[in-house]
């Protein structure tokens, strides 16, 4: 495995832990549709959320949330219709939130959550 994609795993993972913690219900990880993949959907009550997860090791890129561009927003709400398509759940609503993890040499990683980016 890469050491991107072992950051951008253990970011994913912090991120579920996180909303887990919060109550919420994560139904379904790395989901794989036409248009790309949804890294965490999850139910905060009834209402469905998308969390893309973005995770970086330094501030050499920007934020992370920065790398989420109004394409990818637009896929994510495709990619969301598709998950809903397949699966038996019928949310009152559907938001798509970023969670921005920024891993520590020592201690634990940062979790900054955007509530209802789209």
């Amino acid at each position: 495995m890469r050491a991107k994609d072992a950051v951008g795993r253990y970011g994913e993972n912090v991120a579920a832990s996180y909303l887990a913690a919060a109550g919420w219900q994560v139904v379904d990880r790395n989901w794989r549709g036409r248009a790309g993949e949804l890294d965490i959907v999850a139910l905060q009550g009834d209402e469905l959320v998308v969390v893309e997860v973005k995770t970086r090791s330094g501030d050499g890129y920007g934020h992370p949330a920065e790398a989420v561009t109004h394409a990818k927003l637009a896929r994510l709400r495709r990619l969301a219709a598709e998950w809903l398509a397949g699966h038996d759940l019928h949310p009152r609503s559907v938001r798509v939130d970023v969670i921005a993890v920024r891993t520590a040499r020592r201690g634990p990683a940062t979790v900054e959550h955007l509530t209802g980016v789209l």
